[in-house]
């Protein structure tokens, strides 16, 4: 999750709200890709969550880190992420170890990056008996196994979470994903792409499902995660519809952001209870948490944070429909939405593609991408076929793209592990599955390093 953001000047007029999400807007060759992924971490000897203190932990992991440049960030006193230039390592609540990319303008450099990462990690983590796995959901840790990590934004949510949902504090402290940062030239692009990426969010979720087990066993679904997603807070979660109205545009959803109910104000390094207040009072300056003062564009950055839609816009749009996986998956996610929304074409024939579904549909297929991922369907449209199509698109916008590096004449390569997963109607959840009710003869303990890095 993200850091608190800091300064901007006191807000002053309403209209700053709207206007900090069109200073996002910038020429096409000026767009870049930012990644991010989560990762949980383990013990080999007994595949036990990696504890945040000790002589195996997150903490350990963070002093290594520090000889490959990395900075330790604190917040009263602990070491809670790390930075080196334009990228930052944090923790999600229960540890989940988490790369949030610089902006880099090729997938070329993405996957570098992701690499990069990982070798650093494991240098570090191997000699302390530490590997991570690339998974959706912990296939065995139950909730009071897991570490819970020293950052006073997430007590605040723990305790929200679960008065607001039935499976809150599973997605903080049991889930992992992949997603990518996108930008937008307009606001009119702004509202195109948030439409695709919305629609198109099924099919993502089907393409990279690999939560198919859950405390311990099969849960019933190819991606638990996203099933987790549709029970956490209906506030701030889910596909949007008003996003495909008449009067789209960033005032629009800045007008839902802050109909959505407050965590917290970060002041002086420490987290203020807000919960459940309005951000329209704060506006005002009758927020009961501070009574009299009025918020800064970077409690507005913060707010920003604290909603979780399928698709969301700070001043770029996040996709956040995809379960982690393996290596080749967190380079396909952000290959599968560029060639979607940074080639013209592409992104077209993609609004296309979804343009006629309705919110009944489009709501029918994120439950069938999580249950079944390509086998499920809704409203009469197969996810298997909207998928294939997606990607030949993104292949399509790749190419257009022509972005050469790493031995490579463009970025279309990053999508084959997609390309297989279409032909074959297989994805990483099907893949476990199958190892589950065959050589595992059910047996989740071979699971560990089989989805490890």
């Amino acid at each position: 999750m993200s850091i608190p953001q800091t300064g901007g000047g006191t807000i002053e007029h309403d209209s700053e709200l709207a206007a900090y999400l069109e200073s996002g807007c910038k020429p096409a060759a000026d767009w870049r890709i930012g990644t991010e992924h989560e990762k949980f971490g383990w013990l080999t000897d007994s595949r036990r969550p990696l504890p945040y203190a000790g002589p195996r932990s997150i903490s350990a992991l963070f002093a290594g880190l520090e000889r490959f440049g990395w900075a330790p960030v604190r917040e009263g006193g602990n070491v809670i992420g790390m930075r080196r230039g334009e990228a930052n390592i944090s923790l999600e609540p229960g540890g989940q170890f988490e790369l949030s990319g610089a902006t880099l303008a090729t997938l070329h450099e993405t996957d570098a990056e992701t690499r990069q990462h990982l070798a650093e990690v494991a240098s570090v983590a191997g000699p302390l008996g530490i590997r991570f796995m690339g998974i959706g959901a912990a296939p065995e840790w139950r909730g009071a196994e897991m570490p819970v990590m020293p950052k006073g934004r997430y007590r605040l949510m723990t305790d929200y979470m679960g008065r607001v949902g039935t499976h809150g504090t599973q997605m903080m402290y049991r889930t992992c994903t992949v997603q990518v940062n996108l930008d937008y030239a307009s606001e009119a692009d702004m509202v195109q792409k948030l439409r695709v990426a919305l629609a198109l969010q099924p099919v993502a979720t089907a393409l990279f499902a690999s939560s198919p087990f859950f405390d311990g066993t099969l849960n019933g679904h190819k991606s638990w995660r996203s099933r987790i997603w549709r029970g956490l807070d209906a506030a701030r979660t889910g596909m949007l519809p008003f996003v495909f109205e008449d009067g789209m545009g960033f005032q629009r959803y800045v007008d839902w952001v802050l109909d959505v109910p407050m965590y917290f104000v970060y002041r002086d390094g420490r987290y203020i209870d807000a919960l459940g207040q309005s951000f329209r009072d704060f506006l005002a300056g009758r927020l009961p948490a501070l009574p009299g003062e009025r918020p800064t564009l970077g409690d507005w950055a913060d707010h920003l944070t604290t909603v979780f839609p399928e698709a969301r816009v700070k001043r770029f749009i996040e996709m956040r429909g995809a379960d982690g996986g393996d290596v080749a998956h967190l380079a396909a996610l952000p290959a599968f939405w560029v060639g979607l929304t940074y080639d013209r074409a592409a992104l077209d024939g993609a609004w296309d593609l979804v343009k006629g579904l309705d919110a009944e549909t489009r709501e029918g297929l994120r439950v069938a991408a999580s249950e079944t991922a390509l086998q499920g369907g809704a409203g009469g449209v197969r996810l298997a076929d909207l998928a294939r199509e997606a990607v030949a698109l993104a292949r399509a916008g790749l190419r257009a793209r022509a972005r050469a590096g790493a031995g490579m004449t463009d970025e279309a390569a990053y999508l084959d592990v997609l390309e297989e997963s279409v032909q074959s109607g297989s994805v990483q959840a099907d893949r476990l599955l199958a190892l589950y009710h065959g050589p595992w003869q059910g047996d989740l303990a071979p699971v560990y390093e089989t989805v490890s890095f």
